[in-house]
């Protein structure tokens, strides 16, 4: 039997446009900026790229393919706090953040 890997669902789709988002990625510079008491010169908006986001969530989630997200149902339920925080975080914006 040939050992395959798991193939990608809806919350690796979801996590991949995740990391496309700008805005995801800003949340990702503000949210260590503040976990690390960085300031703006230390830590500026934009450094966070799109593969610095894709190994995040896999960090953050204990996993090492997005793909994981649909099979392991612990990395999914981490993977849905983490969207649902950004998801809030991005309410609370102003229009010209």
């Amino acid at each position: 039997m040939i050992d395959q890997q798991p193939k990608g669902g809806p919350l690796a789709r979801s996590a991949a446009m995740l990391c496309q988002d700008a805005q995801f990625r800003l949340y990702l510079d503000r949210r260590k900026r503040y976990k690390f008491g960085l300031k703006p010169d230390q830590m500026p908006d934009g450094t966070h790229s799109a593969q610095d986001a894709r190994d995040w969530i896999c960090q953050a989630c204990g996993i090492s393919s997005r793909a994981e997200l649909d099979h392991n149902p612990h990395a999914g339920a981490t993977f849905r706090m983490i969207r649902n925080r950004f998801t809030r975080w991005r309410s609370r914006l102003s229009p010209n953040q």
